[in-house]
């Protein structure tokens, strides 16, 4: 390694350290290879860290035997290459930020002469759109109030005919697709919307008051949406006293830690006032380096996307490659990006406002199963405690309808808007988990890596998760569970059933009354419920149709050998002619290609 660690170019690039198994320790990036690489180490009288380094950094390097390292042309290249490396390989000493979903917009194209508010993600084309955000949430409950409260035309095909709609009718909106509309008049509602957007507190009071007039004519349940909607909207932000006095811009960045968790917050400051506010907790673990935690999140939120509202950013803390990101920034944002700690005045007050905030979301919002997550990864000799934990289940019906479910555990709760599920095409058990994980792997650059792998299955199982994972670099926890076998049969008695945990080198039967084994059996009955759902609707279609061929005169027998053949619909449509014949015959093969894709899906 010494000689590696010599030889090392004078080029922008990133560098990985492995241990002894050839698991990838760190990923870092570096102007110059040569000099980061050499500033970890003494090279004489023999390699060793450097005394001045953090014990984090010495810890890192007295695990690590070998270096790998990629040369890219730039400094961007080797951030944007070292982000997207840490998000798919999950190294252990490096930070890991889940990825923020790209926040909405609500934009108003003034060039027209009778606009109307929608959402987007991106910049569009146009020199007099006016973009108000980022939301984190709220902004189509914002946009719905928008077009409940004004008379603004409500859709984007109002205009293209020429009479009036049922919106109209309705008083929602004042018709200018058939009668004339006083332009000045209807800027004005336009500017009275742009003001509820910039000031949720004089949108609420109207909402309020339209609830309040649904629920006096006992239409019940339109005053329970907006109810529902109120609710969303106040939450969506961060109340203040601060008061800026002036029209300022800016996105900041506070993170706090406690013990093995944190919490980072992003608070984006428009026209003076709190546009909107997020949240987002993390693990934290030995490795843990506040610098690199700001740098994550920064590369993690801003993307590779010019943003439409480009703002000073402000972060509680300064960092150490803060340079560096600012110069990123500013290739990205194409014009000179602003990145300050600030340590005095108004700007100041923010960004202890954020910090405070992120420590008041640490001591108010803990995992009340905490205990159980550490017992359980003492238990199964897990590397890191398992915050956040991703379920993987089958199901099928004699190979029909062939599907799969992953479900998402995180922060003492399921996360729904996680799960997600997987046309299957494999046949056998094993091959249908191959292909589920094997997606998932590849999701990885998108959808960084959780702490901890669920298989609903035994130990074949689990050795399939870890050899996929070992060839694509990853090193993730996995525990399989299977079922207990009660003559042949497996024994699924609620409260009673001594399913075995499979795990690191070990197979532990534990008594059904064990909280661990419990805990695991919820997690793996909630894939199990998600996979079956998912079958019944996608076996609901393909019976469908089944029925619908039938009635071209496809006799179920045929239907059968094709689904067997090809495993879905989708691609029996695709198949080809001579295949099709050879399997039912040159009649119905006929019918099937003259079908229309539309037709059979």
């Amino acid at each position: 390694m010494i000689e590696k660690i010599r030889d090392l170019p004078h080029s922008a690039g990133i560098y990985q350290y492995l241990d002894p198994k050839g698991r990838i320790l760190y990923i870092g990036k570096a102007k110059d290879l040569s000099k980061r690489v050499k500033s970890y180490f003494n090279l004489t009288p023999s390699l060793s860290p450097k005394q001045t380094l953090s014990l984090r950094i010495q810890k890192m390097l007295s695990e690590t035997v070998s270096l790998h390292y990629i040369i890219v042309e730039n400094e961007n290249d080797a951030l944007i290459l070292e982000n997207s490396l840490i998000k798919q390989l999950k190294p252990k000493y490096n930070v890991l930020l889940r990825d923020d979903k790209t926040y909405p917009y609500i934009y108003i194209d003034l060039n027209e002469n009778y606009p109307r508010f929608d959402i987007t993600r991106k910049i569009l084309n146009g020199k007099k759109i006016r973009y108000f955000g980022p939301f984190s949430t709220g902004a189509r409950d914002i946009l719905d109030s928008l077009y409940e409260l004004l008379p603004l035309v409500q859709k984007k095909s109002c205009l293209k005919g020429k009479h009036a709609c049922l919106f109209y009718q309705m008083h929602q909106c004042l018709g200018p697709c058939e009668f004339p509309v006083d332009i000045p008049h209807y800027r004005s509602l336009v500017d009275t919307a742009a003001s509820w957007i910039q000031n949720k507190k004089l949108l609420l009071p109207k909402l309020k008051e339209k609830m309040e007039l649904y629920a006096e004519e006992l239409r019940f349940e339109e005053a329970m949406t907006l109810r529902d909607r109120c609710e969303r909207i106040e939450k969506s932000e961060i109340s203040s006293t601060i008061d800026l006095a002036r029209q300022v811009a800016y996105d900041i960045f506070a993170i706090a830690t406690h013990k093995d968790r944190g919490c980072i917050v992003r608070l984006f400051i428009r026209d003076g006032k709190i546009a909107s506010s997020s949240h987002d907790f993390f693990a934290v673990h030995e490795s843990f380096s506040l610098d690199e935690g700001y740098e994550r999140a920064l590369v993690n939120y801003y993307g590779s996307e010019k943003p439409p509202i480009i703002a000073p950013i402000l972060t509680s803390h300064s960092f150490e490659e803060k340079e560096w990101i600012e110069e990123h920034l500013t290739l990205l944002f194409d014009k000179k990006a602003i990145l300050e700690t600030p340590k005095i005045g108004i700007k100041k007050q923010l960004t202890d406002l954020a910090l405070t905030n992120a420590e008041e979301l640490l001591k108010t919002h803990k995992p009340s199963n905490l205990d159980l997550l550490i017992s359980l990864k003492e238990l199964c000799l897990l590397e890191n405690i398992p915050h956040r934990i991703e379920i993987f289940d089958n199901s099928h019906l004699g190979g029909v309808a062939t599907v799969g479910a992953m479900v998402v555990y995180a922060n003492g709760a399921f996360e729904r808007s996680s799960y997600r599920q997987y046309h299957l095409h494999e046949r056998d058990e094993y091959g249908q988990m191959s292909e589920m994980l094997t997606r998932r792997i590849e999701g990885f650059a998108t959808n960084p890596p959780p702490d901890l792998w669920v298989l609903d299955g035994g130990s074949t199982l689990r050795a399939l998760a870890l050899e996929l994972l070992h060839s694509s670099g990853v090193t993730l926890d996995v525990i399989a569970i299977s079922k207990e076998k009660q003559d042949a049969k497996a024994h699924r008695a609620k409260g009673s059933a001594r399913d075995i945990l499979h795990s690191e080198g070990d197979t532990l039967r534990l008594e059904p009354y064990d909280k661990r084994l419990q805990f695991i059996q919820l997690l793996r009955d909630e894939a199990h419920r998600s996979a079956i759902t998912f079958h019944k609707k996608t076996k609901l279609k393909e019976d469908q149709k089944s029925k619908f061929l039938s009635l071209k005169g496809i006799t179920l027998p045929k239907i059968h050998k094709l689904l067997e053949y090809y495993g879905t619909f989708e691609e029996i449509q695709k198949g080809s002619f001579d295949t099709l014949s050879e399997l039912i015959g040159t009649k119905d093969a006929k019918i099937i290609q003259n079908l229309s894709q539309t037709e059979l899906n």
